[in-house]
């Protein structure tokens, strides 16, 4: 991590650092998933932050994303569950945008729980 972290922190203070009371969410894992890999890459990009993190996001689906097709990932249900609304800008934080479903299922709930805005960093494309 440490060959992108000043990349990542400066991105960071130069897109987000301004808003206010921007609350930082990680994508989660699985509970099988993250049995299986030891650690949620998206907690690990926020470490490098200077924020604090909630986790009000559960997926509740275990899929893998990476064996699923483009057309899968475009046409499949929301795997999260909210389980605390937030009534303040979010930032979506994960570590790779293939389609953008998994940010935009995660986007959704939020904001139709409530939030007036979403962002999303990720760290590749």
């Amino acid at each position: 991590m440490r060959a992108f972290e000043s990349e990542w922190k400066t991105q960071f203070n130069q897109t987000f650092d301004q808003i206010k009371d921007l609350t930082v969410l990680p994508i989660p894992l699985s509970e099988e998933r993250l049995l299986e890999r030891k650690f949620n890459q998206s907690d690990a990009l926020i470490t490098l932050l200077p924020v604090t993190t909630q986790r009000v996001l559960k997926r509740i689906n275990s899929e893998k994303q990476s064996k699923k097709s483009r057309q899968e990932r475009m046409t499949m249900k929301n795997p999260f569950q909210l389980m605390t609304p937030i009534h303040t800008p979010v930032l979506l934080v994960d570590d790779i945008y293939t389609t953008g479903s998994t940010l935009r299922h995660a986007a959704r709930l939020l904001k139709e729980s409530g939030c007036p805005k979403v962002y999303a960093m990720t760290l590749a494309r």
